[in-house]
């Protein structure tokens, strides 16, 4: 059985890394991946869902693509089922 909320956060965390990587950063997943200092597959495997990230890993990925977290989080937040 799943928790279809749990599962639209993850994907809603997925869509809006990638958004933001794409449109505010203009990255691609290469160049993301290089500034992480990580192989291009990691950012493939988180955008698709095949891997999972913990909040440190978010944290560095915004400073990555300049976004602040707080800003990052208010983005989450207006889409994710938080309070649910």
């Amino acid at each position: 059985m799943t928790n279809r909320s749990w599962d639209h956060n993850r994907q809603v965390l997925r869509e809006l890394l990638r958004q933001l990587r794409k449109e505010r950063a203009g990255l691609t997943q290469v160049e993301l991946s290089q500034a992480l200092g990580r192989p291009q597959s990691y950012v493939s495997k988180y955008e698709t869902g095949e891997r999972r990230l913990d909040y440190v890993e978010v944290v560095e990925i915004c400073q990555a693509i300049g976004v602040a977290v707080d800003d990052f989080n208010e983005a989450y937040q207006a889409r994710a089922d938080v309070n649910s």
